[in-house]
Formats: structure tokens, sequence, C-alpha cells
């Protein structure tokens, strides 16, 4: 391990635009669970199948259940960013990181400091009315438990205020993606970390990627395994915390 840590070393310092794309596995250290591990959310029972509950159509229909279950799984409170996250943040503060590209929804990038980050499947921490498009924080989702219905409506206008996030049936967002592209085709070495990279469109981004080196740091072994010049089957966050930044 401490060879293929050096590896990584050496690359990161011969390199000046750096892109991270990172999955689930990046939050997990921080204690927020992920989707499809054994006790992910998955695997875990409900009314209704998990990816049911987290479709556009659900939503739509039965507003009520899926803000039940949102409330529960999706809100995730008091959890930090771990040593991936603050080191992905150093990186880019000291002019070697161009951007992270992210599958999560949780903000914790943000929270760490970094700037430029491209969030796939948007985020937990903005909410919007779905009528006149007021915004509101994650604060008010979750009080809306307390609604006589169980849905959050809009201070304003009343209408049903929707999560920020990009369900199951939707698209994703253009510009957030053309600004992904864009970060990854001028990248000169990928890191990719905590992802299964089986969760498609987002997946196929790393196809855009043309630089010099791609690594891949994950617990178990991807797809892209053989596309990679360095793998690391080990901790994101012990990975890149042991990482020294001049």
């Amino acid at each position: 391990m401490d060879e293929k840590i050096a590896q990584l070393q050496k690359m990161i310092d011969e390199s000046s635009r750096i892109v991270f794309f990172g999955g689930a596995g990046v939050s997990t250290e921080s204690g927020i669970p992920d989707f499809r591990s054994v006790d992910g959310l998955y695997n875990q029972q409900w009314d209704y199948p998990p990816e049911t509950m987290i479709s556009r159509s659900f939503f739509d229909k039965n507003p009520k259940e899926f803000y039940r279950f949102y409330r529960e799984k999706l809100i995730i409170t008091g959890v930090k960013p771990n040593a991936a996250h603050l080191k992905l943040a150093e990186l880019e503060a000291k002019g070697k990181l161009a951007a992270v590209v992210t599958q999560n929804i949780d903000g914790l990038h943000q929270a760490a400091g970094s700037k430029t980050v491209y969030e796939l499947h948007g985020s937990t921490l903005r909410n919007f009315c779905m009528n006149c498009g007021k915004s509101f924080g994650i604060d008010f989702i979750a009080a809306s438990r307390d609604a006589p219905d169980g849905i959050p409506h809009c201070t304003d206008c009343g209408a049903i205020v929707k999560p920020d996030v990009v369900l199951y049936e939707e698209g994703l967002d253009d510009n957030v993606i053309a600004g992904a592209v864009k970060a990854i085709q001028s990248a000169d070495m990928l890191i990719i970390g905590g992802t299964s990279l089986v969760v498609y469109p987002a997946a196929g981004l790393i196809r855009y990627f043309k630089g010099n080196h791609l690594v891949l740091i994950n617990k178990s072994e991807t797809q892209a395994d053989s596309m990679a010049d360095l793998v690391i089957h080990d901790s994101i966050g012990k990975v890149l915390g042991a990482i020294t930044i001049a």
C-alpha cells in the first residue's frame, strides 16, 4: 500500500489540473449510508421499493409517502466532511484541483471548502416551490413532518416544494453535465473515488478524460479498474488523507 500511495503522490505532484469524480463511498465515511451496500437504502424494507419511492412519478402521485421516506432516509443531519473532502478542498486551494464532480447530494464537498463542484444529482440543501420558484432550505423540508399532510408547501403561494435532487425518471441538468464534461476533458489527472461506476449517465463521463493519469480508489473492484493507471482498493479518506501538498 505504501508503494501505491507513493505512486499517487508522484502523480499528484506532477499534475496541475486534477479533477476528482466521486460517489457514495466518499460520503459513507462521514456516516451517510449508501444505496447499494448490504446496509444501504436499497436493502431496507418499506411499503414500496426505494427506487420507486424516489422516482418522479411517485413524487407526483404520492408526495406524502415520498416525503415520509425522503425525510427519514435522505435528510442526514449532524454529519461533517471527512479526510477525503478536506484533502480535495486543500488541493483546490493550492491550485492543483480544478473541479469536483460528485454523484452525492449532501453538500459535504462545499462544507469542506471546495468551490468548483458539479453536483450531478443535485442537492438536498436546495429546495424550490414548483409554482413560483421560491427557495427553501433543508430545515424547511425537515419541519414539514409536522404539516397536516406531511408535505412542504410554499409559504408564498401554497404549492408543493420539491427538493433540487434528480429523481429517477428525471434527466440530469444540462449545464451541470456540460461543466463536468469540460472539466474532465481539460484535466491532466482524473481521480475516481468511492464509486462503483454503475450509475449512468454519470459513470459514462469518464470516457471524456484524455489526460495523463487515471486513478481509481474504491474499496471493491469496478468495471473501470483495467482502464486505470493506478488502482487502490482501500478507504478513500485513508488514501487521500495520506497525501501531502507542497
